[in-house]
């Protein structure tokens, strides 16, 4: 039995299975979508990547969160003031905020109180922990009891010097408050028995498989109006989509290359047999896709030492050709910096970035000493399988001006450690915005930063001290101007080849209603719904 033919006996017993299941489901409304990449962790302090940070954003609870516009809106905290001096952050707290029930609880629950942010925000920054999201306050907060509780209601963060993103770094979901009480008894065993204050409250996790959450009925907002949340862990994205094209889940997100035409148009515009059983959500995404540069680690000989030849990558490539041809013009020409659309400090005026033109790449490699390429030796490029399609058209567009690229593709977590161990010289990444503010992206190349984010080991004394001005800057406008000189930095000494600013691409049920629109593309559960709950299967 050739792979081919076991591949095609396993699509269809999957899809089989689930289908069977799925309608035993459909009594309920229960909200199903899949996660491509397994959870590792319900623990907000690993809220790192997405499929951590869309179940924990059902679960907790902070003190400010996004609306849809990512302008930072009350959540637990009702309001609060900050200093003139910018330092002081005073937080008061809703009185109506109460945890899950559980069993850590003498009383089987119990309110929330300010002393439960002063616990989660220090056990975040604490060394034991070893949070991925303790780098937050670095270097930002005061030694002496940097988080402090005034009474119950009542919660000041202390900041050593103004840090004007503040106010979006504690929305993200590292920053959610949890009960000592449950962590004290469940000690590491919290990561898979979580108490917060959420929309939903956990109910069981089979590892590798599936999440299930029921509806919190006590929550603060209201309850939702769906019952619960399964989520499944299908890291095949085509059976994925297979089983939102059979009924079977809700919710899908982002493209799998080869259901694209099947899908959509070349415009990106759903195919209109699709529009009655399926729903497509498209919104400017805060993630830039790029490829990186480590010179630290690119061997002397390497091309990409010499500025005019990254120059010349970057001219080289038709990015227009790129997302029409692989991606049905989902997302946007980066051809202004690396800030992306959808944040306002990005100015294409003010910052003119790289757009195709073959004769100005080959310009630059006649420059640098290397007419048509000649003499240089061949780029290595790491990937992962997802991006092979657009390293692979990369690499194919420097052939046309004699660079010779060749693909190295590794899994995805051997590539991460490799680009955070800076052992990786030329390497596919993106960088989602981790708060709605350009210092998210531009942080990456702030010498003093480790990696993450400064994969690139980028250093330049101009770009740096540029950077330390525009922390503190409560200017707006000339915050913007900062951000934007920093960017035309970037552009020159192109430490990156940047490739496209990306979409959000949802696709959904007809039965599901309230799907949001937002930069981070997080998933608010809490505000949809689903119409009809009787299984039907959508036209294939």
């Amino acid at each position: 039995m050739n792979l081919m033919f076991r591949t095609l006996i396993l699509l269809i017993f999957i899809v089989f299975t689930f289908s069977c299941g799925s309608r035993q489901a459909r009594e309920h409304k229960v909200l199903r979508y899949n996660q491509s990449n397994h959870i590792t962790s319900l623990d907000p302090a690993f809220a790192k990547s997405q499929n951590n940070i869309w179940s924990v954003l059902h679960l907790f609870d902070g003190l400010v969160e996004l609306d849809d516009s990512l302008n930072v809106s009350p959540a637990i905290a009702k309001s609060w003031l900050i200093s003139e001096d910018g330092l002081d952050y005073t937080f008061y707290l809703r009185e109506d905020v109460y945890f899950h029930e559980n069993d850590c609880f003498s009383n089987g629950s119990r309110k929330v109180v300010a002393s439960d942010f002063e616990y989660s925000l220090t056990r975040l920054i604490d060394s034991k922990i070893s949070s991925p999201g303790s780098w937050l306050f670095k270097d930002k907060i005061r030694e002496k009891r940097p988080f402090e509780a005034i009474d119950d209601t009542t919660f000041v963060l202390h900041l050593t010097r103004p840090f004007i993103p503040m106010l979006g770094i504690l929305t993200m979901q590292y920053c959610a408050v949890v009960p000592q009480e449950c962590i004290t008894y469940y000690g590491s065993d919290f990561a898979q028995s979580p108490v917060g204050t959420g929309a939903f409250k956990f109910k069981k996790w089979i590892a590798n498989q599936a999440l299930f959450l029921n509806r919190n009925d006590n929550y603060y907002k209201g309850p939702s109006k769906l019952e619960g949340i399964k989520t499944s862990f299908m890291a095949d994205k085509k059976i994925a989509m297979l089983e939102l094209l059979n009924g079977n889940i809700d919710f899908v997100n982002g493209l799998e290359s080869s259901f694209i035409n099947k899908l959509l148009d070349k415009n990106g515009v759903l195919l209109p047999e699709k529009e009655n059983h399926l729903k497509l959500s498209k919104s400017p995404y805060l993630n830039s896709e790029y490829l990186g540069i480590n010179l630290e680690a690119c061997s002397p000989k390497s091309p990409l030492r010499i500025k005019e030849i990254r120059q010349a990558i970057n001219y080289a490539i038709d990015r227009k050709l790129m997302l029409t041809a692989l991606r049905n013009n989902v997302g946007q020409p980066a051809d202004s910096g690396f800030v992306p659309t959808g944040l306002p400090s990005h100015d294409k005026e003010s910052v003119p970035g790289y757009e195709y033109n073959l004769q100005k790449a080959k310009t630059l490699l006649l420059e640098a000493g290397y007419p048509n390429g000649k003499g240089l030796e061949a780029i290595a490029l790491y990937t992962n399988k997802d991006y092979l399609d657009i390293t692979t058209f990369v690499a194919r567009q420097l052939q046309k001006i004699g660079l010779l690229v060749t693909i190295e593709v590794l899994e995805s977590a051997i590539l991460r450690d490799g680009m955070r161990k800076g052992s990786i010289p030329f390497f596919r990444a993106s960088w989602i915005a981790d708060y709605p503010d350009a210092e998210s992206f531009l942080c990456m190349y702030y010498s003093k930063n480790p990696a993450p984010p400064n994969y690139t080991r980028f250093n330049d004394d101009n770009f740096d001290n540029l950077y330390e001005q525009s922390i503190k800057e409560t200017d707006i406008t000339k915050r913007y101007k900062l951000y934007q000189t920093m960017d035309r930095i970037l552009v020159d000494e192109a430490p990156v080849i940047f490739l496209f600013y990306d979409e959000a691409s949802r696709f959904h049920s007809s039965q599901l209603k309230g799907v949001s629109e937002n930069g981070l593309n997080l998933l608010k559960a809490w505000q949809l719904e689903l119409d009809d709950i009787s299984p039907s299967l959508p036209n294939k």
